[in-house]
């Protein structure tokens, strides 16, 4: 057997690097196709960018509303503790001397716990006197009244509140509706029979 024997001998890598290029021919259709496939690649490269671009928005949308919800769940939490203290002060003024000294500590703190809801963008919802807006307010009883237009709140059980643009306790009130006339009882008595 005979060895072939290369007719170049092998390069140095320095001589490598100064050494000119070797010429490939190709084709123009084989030109063609490196090119499209390029391109095929290219494409696929900017589709999984922007894709990946979208997926990190999204998440970042999703986790800022996370921690929204989260922060209102929290608040929503204090808001019970902060209508019961509310109450109890309420009725302070009926007390002896030393409860009333008590019940200035507690308004002070009270006043510091809405200072803190409102600084958090908490506002409660005014709606006594107001129309009620199935919205912002939870009918909890709904009686006659004459002296005030229909769906007029008359009374507020437990006040509301608001996070921004967002209810995030409605508030529970009484609601007037018009009272029936005579006539419109005759009527609906005769319309049944």
């Amino acid at each position: 057997m005979q060895e072939e024997i290369d007719p170049q001998p092998a390069l140095s890598e320095e001589e490598a690097a100064h050494a000119p290029p070797k010429q490939i021919m190709t084709t123009d259709e084989e030109l063609k196709r490196l090119h499209n496939e390029a391109m095929e690649y290219k494409n696929k490269y900017l589709r999984l960018l922007a894709e990946n671009e979208n997926t990190k928005k999204r998440w970042d949308k999703e986790r800022q509303e996370f921690a929204k919800r989260s922060k209102e769940l929290i608040i929503t939490d204090f808001l019970h503790p902060i209508d019961s203290l509310e109450s109890a002060l309420g009725f302070a003024k009926e007390m002896s001397e030393e409860v009333s000294n008590w019940a200035l500590g507690f308004k002070m703190i009270l006043t510091q716990l809405k200072d803190v809801l409102v600084n958090h963008g908490v506002v409660a919802i005014q709606s006594k006197g107001k129309l009620f807006d199935p919205h912002m307010h939870e009918a909890i009883e709904v009686i006659d009244a004459e002296d005030v237009p229909a769906g007029t709140i008359l009374e507020e059980f437990v006040r509301g509140y608001r996070m921004g643009d967002r209810v995030i306790r409605p508030a529970r009130v009484k609601v007037a509706k018009a009272k029936e006339t005579m006539q419109e009882n005759a009527c609906n008595q005769e319309c049944t029979e």
